[in-house]
C-alpha cells in the first residue's frame, strides 16, 4: 500500500542566528466546557479561554459563533457588526477542545497585525506568530510547529505550503478575512483548497466578508473555493441586530461640470467615438452603444482580438486602436469624476513613459487629445477656480461637519480613486487652515508618488485614531478592514461601479456611534452610471445571499430533523427559547456598563 510522505518540519533552532531560542510554552491547558459554550453576565462573555470581563459579544454574533464551531461557515455581515469577535469565539472554544492550530489569513499587513491585536487583547496568552512578507522565511518556519494561533497574509502561506515548509495537517480552524478575494488565483484558492485534503478531523473553515458579490457566479466562485456548506447572513435591519448597531445615514451631493470642462469633455467624446467606430468597421464593439462601453469592455477586447483567427499582422490594427481608445476612455473618466489636474496629469504621465508604444504616442498626437490639453493647461493657469467643483462641495460637507458639537475629536474620512485627486483634495482643505493626512498604499510610481511604508500607515491611523488630526484622506488601501471608531462621516469623491468597494467603504462609519456617508457625483458623467451599476449589484447580492443562507439553513434543519438551539430567536417556532433570547436579555441589560 502506498503512503504519503510529507516534508519533515523545521524548527527555529536550525537556522540559529546566534540568539538564544526562546523557550517553548508548556502545552495548552484544555479547561472544562462551560454549559452553551459561553456564558454572558452583565453583557460580557465568560469562557475558558477569554480574559475576564473583556469580551462584549451581541447575540447575534455568538449565533453565528455557534454555527460556526460545527460547519464550514461563510459569514456576511456589515462591516462594523463584529466580525473578528465571532471568530475570537470560536478560536477560543477551538483551542479549549483539543490541540492544534489555528490560521488567521487577512489580505495586508495592517489587517494582520490588527487581528492579532485583537486575539491577545481578547483571549488569554496564546502562543502566536505573524507570518507576512516583513519576516524572514527561517522565522516563518521556526515558529508554525509551536504555535496555537498564526496570523498571517495568504502569499506567504501559500508559497511556504508550495514549498513544502509545512503542512495543514494540524490545523483545526482556518479563518478567512475579506472571504470575497477567494476567487480566481488569489492564494487564498489554493490554501483552502488543500485544507480540504490534509486538515485533521473536526478541522473547519470560517469565512467572512461584508460584501461577497453582487453576481450568482462571484458568490458561487467564493463558496465553491473556500468549500463552504453553510451561508450565514445578517444585515443591519434583521430582527436580533438592529437594536444593538448604530443607523447609517447616505447622502449624495450633486454638482454640474462648468463649461470649461464640458468643452474638453467634448473633445474627448468626439476621439472615443471615432476610434470606436474604427473598430466597428474592423468588425468590433457591435453589441453595446458607445457611449455605453465600460473599461471592462475595452479590457476584454484586447482578448478577443487575439482570440479571432488569422495572422498576427491582422491583429495589429485592432490592436492600435483599442489602446488609443483604453487611453481616451481613462481621461475622460478622470476629467469628469476628478476634474481638470487630474486629467491633465494622466496625460502627462503617459507622455512620461521610458519606451512609449505606437498607440500611447498616436494618443497622445491626437488632435482632439492635443486641444483638449492645450484648453485644460490655459484653463488651470488663467482661473481661480477648482479643478472640479466636487472640491468646492467638499470643503463645504467639512466645514459643516467640523462645526457640529460632539463629544470626541471631529474624523471625517475622504476616499479618492486617484492619488492625483488625493494630492489635490489635500492642498485644498489644508489651504482653509485644516490638518490633513493621506492614507495610500506601499507601491511608488515616482518621486511624485511616493507610496507608505507599514510603520507609516500604522503611524497615519494611530494619529487619526487618536483625533489629533480632523481629516484622513485615503485610497482603496483603506477601504478594508482597518479599525477606525467613531469616524463621523465618510465621503466617497466619486461613485464606484463595485458593490463590494461601496459596502467596504461605508462601513468605516456608523460602528459605535450614528454614521454618515456623503455621495458626490456630478449630473450627466459616468459617475451616474456608476452609482446605478453599484446599487443594482448590491440589491441583486442581497437576495442572492439571502436565498443562499435560507436554503443552508433548511439543509441543516433537514439533517438534524428539526431545530436546534443554534436557530436565532426570529427562527424559532412561537413558545420555543434558546440561549441567543437569554442572551439577548444579557446583553441589553449590560450594554449601558460597557
Amino acid at each position: 500500500m502506498s503512503r504519503t510522505i510529507r516534508p519533515a518540519q523545521h524548527r527555529l533552532e536550525e537556522f540559529d542566528d546566534g540568539s538564544a531560542p526562546a523557550p517553548t510554552p508548556a502545552g495548552r491547558p484544555r479547561p472544562p466546557p462551560l454549559p452553551g459554550v459561553w456564558t454572558v453576565a452583565d453583557g460580557l462573555v465568560q469562557h475558558p479561554g477569554l480574559k475576564p470581563r473583556t469580551l462584549r459579544a451581541l447575540p447575534f454574533q455568538m449565533d453565528l459563533a455557534r454555527i460556526g464551531l460545527d460547519a464550514d461557515l461563510l459569514v456576511v455581515l456589515p462591516t462594523g457588526l463584529g466580525k473578528t469577535v465571532i471568530a475570537a469565539l470560536v478560536a477560543a472554544e477551538v483551542l479549549r477542545r483539543g490541540p492544534g492550530k489555528i490560521v488567521f489569513l487577512a489580505p495586508t499587513r495592517p489587517l494582520v497585525q490588527q487581528h492579532a491585536e485583537s486575539f491577545a487583547s481578547w483571549l488569554l496568552p496564546l502562543r502566536s506568530v505573524r507570518f507576512t512578507g516583513t519576516v524572514k522565511r527561517p522565522v516563518r518556519q521556526g515558529h508554525w510547529e509551536d504555535a496555537d494561533v498564526v496570523f498571517a497574509t495568504p502569499e506567504i502561506v501559500a508559497n511556504d505550503l508550495a514549498a513544502g515548509r509545512y503542512d495543514l495537517t494540524d490545523v483545526t480552524l482556518l479563518i478567512v478575512d475579506e472571504a470575497h478575494h477567494a476567487v480566481g488565483k488569489y492564494a487564498y484558492v489554493p490554501i483552502a483548497a488543500r485544507f480540504r485534503v490534509e486538515r485533521p478531523a473536526g478541522g473547519h473553515v470560517l469565512a467572512l466578508t461584508a460584501s461577497p458579490g453582487g453576481r450568482d457566479e462571484r458568490i458561487e466562485a467564493v463558496v465553491n473555493a473556500l468549500g463552504v456548506g453553510r451561508v450565514e447572513a445578517r444585515t443591519r435591519d434583521d430582527p436580533g441586530v438592529r437594536e444593538f448597531v448604530q443607523p447609517v445615514e447616505v447622502d449624495q451631493v450633486w454638482v454640474r461640470l462648468p463649461p470649461e470642462l464640458e468643452s474638453v469633455r467634448t473633445l474627448l467624446s468626439e476621439a472615443r467615438h471615432a476610434e470606436a467606430r474604427s473598430l466597428q468597421k474592423m468588425g468590433y464593439l457591435r453589441k453595446k452603444p458607445i457611449a455605453h462601453l465600460s473599461v471592462k469592455d475595452l479590457i476584454a477586447l484586447r482578448a478577443e482580438i487575439f482570440a479571432r483567427p488569422g495572422p498576427m499582422t491582422r491583429k495589429f490594427g485592432p490592436l492600435f486602436h483599442q489602446l488609443i481608445l483604453l487611453h481616451l476612455h481613462h481621461a475622460q473618466e478622470r476629467l469628469e469624476t476628478q476634474g481638470m489636474e487630474p486629467f491633465r496629469q494622466y496625460v502627462e504621465r503617459v507622455r512620461a513613459k521610458p519606451k512609449p508604444s505606437r498607440g500611447d504616442l498616436a494618443f497622445l498626437r491626437h488632435p482632439e487629445v492635443v486641444r483638449a490639453v492645450e484648453e485644460a493647461v490655459r484653463y488651470l493657469g488663467e482661473t481661480k477656480e477648482s479643478s472640479h467643483p466636487k472640491l468646492d462641495a467638499l470643503a463645504r460637507i467639512v466645514d459643516a461637519e467640523l462645526a457640529r458639537e460632539r463629544a470626541h475629536p471631529p474624523r471625517i474620512l475622504v476616499f479618492a480613486q486617484y492619488r492625483d485627486t488625493i494630492v489635490g483634495i489635500q492642498e485644498r482643505l489644508e489651504a482653509r487652515g485644516l490638518t490633513v493626512a493621506r492614507f495610500v498604499g506601499q507601491s511608488s510610481r515616482d518621486d511624485g508618488d511616493r507610496g507608505m511604508s507599514q510603520k507609516e500607515q500604522a503611524h497615519v491611523l494611530a494619529a487619526f485614531r487618536d483625533g489629533r488630526f480632523p481629516v484622513l484622506v485615503a485610497s482603496s488601501v483603506a477601504e478594508e478592514g482597518l479599525d477606525v471608531p467613531d469616524v463621523d462621516l465618510v465621503v466617497f469623491f466619486e461613485a464606484v461601479p463595485s458593490e463590494i468597494r461601496a459596502i467596504q467603504r461605508r462601513g468605516r462609519t456608523g460602528r459605535s456611534s450614528l454614521g454618515r456617508v456623503v455621495v458626490l457625483l456630478t449630473e450627466a458623467t459616468r459617475d451616474v452610471g456608476y452609482q446605478r451599476a453599484e446599487a443594482r449589484r448590491e440589491a441583486a447580492m442581497g437576495r442572492i445571499v439571502r436565498r443562499l443562507s435560507a436554503a443552508a439553513r433548511k439543509r441543516a434543519l433537514e439533517e438534524r430533523g428539526g431545530g436546534d438551539s443554534s436557530q436565532s430567536p426570529s427562527e424559532r417556532p412561537a413558545g420555543r427559547t434558546g440561549p441567543g433570547d437569554v442572551l439577548a436579555r444579557d446583553a441589553r441589560a449590560g450594554s449601558d456598563s460597557k
